[in-house]
């Protein structure tokens, strides 16, 4: 049985269906209900990530979890996984964790669940992505509005890559055990910057959709909005001081599941009834 924290998440969801699909009895984590549209072989049980105490039941029987980063207890969690009998835990990190540098605070998070992880008694893998295509849904009230959407970091070329293939990846290493002690960086097959998934997702939808670029210090003070400067902070230097480079394209995708990435193309085809 393998357990996957993050089971309603965007990554996370993606895992507990590729094992499924592998024929795998899965057991998720959730902060709320169940989704509705379940897959078969996946239970679904609640618990605290912050809180490793309340994860006890669930870990038990479990020989390999998936975990995402940045929770205060993830040292005693991983304690606990290795009392359980887990032997094999795959981390989801991010491409910033590379750098090494503690001063940035999206880095410090990812480097330091990177480091409980590897100085933890279960073998490990990492999965580093880049940006994911599901951000794209952020544009949707704009969508709702009209063809226009004003958009952050404009120049930026990211190598996008569909949630389903991190979760595929991620997947593989855990059904396979064959990328212990090994980082993954993956990636989606082409950088694309704004307009061009906007253009793209304009030929899926049938709409002639635009690109307003928006200004720094407005995508600032937006930012601070919805998160803590330390996360604003971190993001300008990604994008625009350009400590972060996710344009480099690698070929981890086909070389652990033996298929290409999908295209940004054939994502925002499936998902193509979010944006109607």
């Amino acid at each position: 049985m393998f357990f996957v924290t993050g089971g309603t998440g965007n990554v996370g969801r993606e895992v507990a269906a590729a094992l499924a699909a592998g024929g795998e009895p899965v057991r998720a984590l959730t902060r709320g209900e169940a989704p509705a549209d379940a897959p078969d072989g996946v239970e679904y049980v609640t618990g605290d990530l912050n809180k490793p105490e309340t994860l006890t039941p669930a870990l038990q029987g479990a020989r390999g979890l998936f975990l995402l980063p940045g929770y205060a207890g993830m040292a005693e969690l991983l304690a606990e996984a290795g009392r359980a009998g887990v032997a094999h835990v795959v981390l989801l990190s991010g491409s910033s964790a590379e750098s090494g540098d503690l001063t940035n605070a999206v880095s410090r998070y990812m480097i330091e669940s990177e480091a409980a992880v590897t100085e933890s008694e279960p073998a490990w893998t990492i999965v580093r992505p880049s940006g994911f295509m599901s951000n794209t849904f952020e544009w949707i009230p704009q969508l709702n509005a009209g063809d226009v959407v004003r958009a952050p970091f404009a120049r930026v070329p990211i190598a996008v890559i569909d949630p389903a293939d991190i979760g595929a990846v991620a997947a593989a290493a855990l059904l396979r055990g064959s990328h212990h002690g090994r980082v993954l960086r993956v990636t989606g097959p082409e950088p694309l910057r704004p307009a061009d998934r906007l253009r793209i997702l304009g030929g899926v939808l049938g709409r002639d959709l635009r690109l307003d670029a928006q200004p720094d210090d407005e995508a600032r003070a937006e930012m601070l909005q919805r998160m803590p400067e330390p996360y604003v902070d971190a993001f300008f230097d990604f994008y625009v001081a350009g400590s972060l480079d996710e344009s480099v394209v690698t070929t981890t995708v086909r070389d652990v599941t033996g298929r290409p990435p999908r295209t940004f193309e054939q994502w925002a085809a499936a998902h193509a009834a979010s944006f109607a």
